[in-house]
């Protein structure tokens, strides 16, 4: 879908740039794929903000997504397509030959009409969901699960895509777009083509209080607060280096510790700039 921009008849709409809705589902989603949600902006059980920058936002409801697609070799019409606020990709609202309904992620060149499938031998076009043990060497893929049975993990928002890149042993390779190539069980699924809605990366938000409705309240640098309030305050930084409210580095000491996983990672995604 095309970019959409506005007439500077106010400040907040002269650098405004949105995503044309115009043929998405302009009504309700469906009311038994939904279900509330209870938003606590950012405090815990004790009424403390544990999560900085929660708070507010436009009512939601949230959409009953099919991630995991284990209703093997049944037909699925695409009814239409939809905005989600829960994500940046658009959702599809597909209906079985058995007459029930389900949410699922919108791939790239997916219309209405078109027909969807899961399972072990079906066509390689987008929409359509596979193991990994049946997908072709080099399928843009997205949707990807880590566990079998457990549902698309990897690869779900807007725009994104990985690339099958080969097999061995019962494991698929498969190279992320950070980058990374990761081994993967064969069982698990993975949907054909590429997340719908690549242009949310072009998008301008045009004024601060459109981020209040999304939910996200401000943020302030450190260097701007009391000394009390942030290591990095006071009237200069006094060459001090990045770090968190809590007096942590932000810069440079690895985040990540799961070593369990870490054998399934062949090529790290921090590879690239340590040859550079």
């Amino acid at each position: 879908m095309a970019l959409k921009q506005y007439k500077p008849t106010t400040p907040g709409q002269r650098q405004l740039v949105l995503v044309d809705k115009s043929q998405l589902h302009k009504g309700k989603p469906v009311k038994a794929l939904t279900e509330g949600i209870h938003r606590k902006g950012g405090r815990g059980n004790t009424g403390r903000i544990t999560t900085r920058h929660h708070g507010g936002g436009h009512k939601r409801s949230y959409r009953i997504v099919d991630f995991k697609r284990r209703k093997f070799d049944m037909e699925a019409k695409v009814e239409r397509l939809e905005y989600d606020p829960n994500r940046t990709a658009f959702i599809a609202l597909i209906k079985y030959t058995d007459g029930e309904q389900a949410y699922i992620l919108a791939p790239q060149r997916l219309n209405v009409g078109d027909t969807v499938v899961s399972g072990k031998r079906v066509d390689v076009k987008p929409g359509n969901a596979m193991p990994l043990s049946s997908i072709p060497i080099g399928t843009i893929i997205h949707n990807i699960e880590m566990r079998p049975g457990r549902g698309g993990q990897i690869a779900r928002s807007a725009g994104t895509f990985a690339q099958l890149v080969g097999r061995d042993m019962g494991y698929a390779l498969v190279r992320l777009s950070s980058g990374e190539q990761r081994l993967i069980h064969a069982d698990c699924m993975a949907t054909i083509g590429a997340v719908s809605n690549p242009d949310h990366a072009n998008i301008s938000i045009g004024k601060a209080g459109r981020k209040r409705w999304m939910g996200i309240r401000p943020t302030v640098r450190g260097e701007t607060m009391n000394p009390v309030d942030h290591p990095l305050g006071g009237r200069t930084r006094g060459g001090r280096t990045t770090k968190t409210p809590w007096g942590k580095k932000a810069r440079g000491p690895k985040t990540r510790n799961n070593k369990s996983t870490d054998k399934f990672i062949v090529r790290s995604r921090h590879a690239r700039k340590r040859t550079q």
